[in-house]
């Protein structure tokens, strides 16, 4: 009886490690496919109608912001979020340092 027990605790214990692995996987499986549609959004992001800016002037970066427009008095650094996500830390320093006006242009000659 004693045997009995035990041999059914272990497969208990085993069934109970395979669904927390299992569940595991399918979360990460689903952060993952978010991260590629918000990724493949993006792209798409300046064609839509309420963007406010020519898209020609949109210039994808992907990282460490989504992209950049090039508008005739200002060029705008331009992230794209969505639902309840934030800037990440690197991003809230490039938006500090914008903000700071801590911004110049260099041109290099080779």
């Amino acid at each position: 009886m004693i045997l009995i027990l035990i041999l059914l605790s272990v497969i208990l214990f085993l069934l109970w490690r395979r669904s927390v692995k299992l569940l595991k996987s399918t979360k990460f499986a689903k952060r993952s496919l978010s991260s590629l549609y918000g990724k493949t959004t993006e792209q798409f992001m300046p064609f839509i109608s309420n963007f406010g800016y020519d898209p020609k002037n949109f210039r994808f970066i992907g990282t460490p912001v989504d992209g950049i427009v090039f508008d005739e008095n200002e060029i705008i650094f331009m992230e794209f979020k969505s639902a309840k996500s934030r800037l990440t830390p690197k991003q809230s320093n490039i938006k500090n340092i914008i903000d700071k006006r801590r911004v110049r242009f260099e041109e290099r000659r080779i």
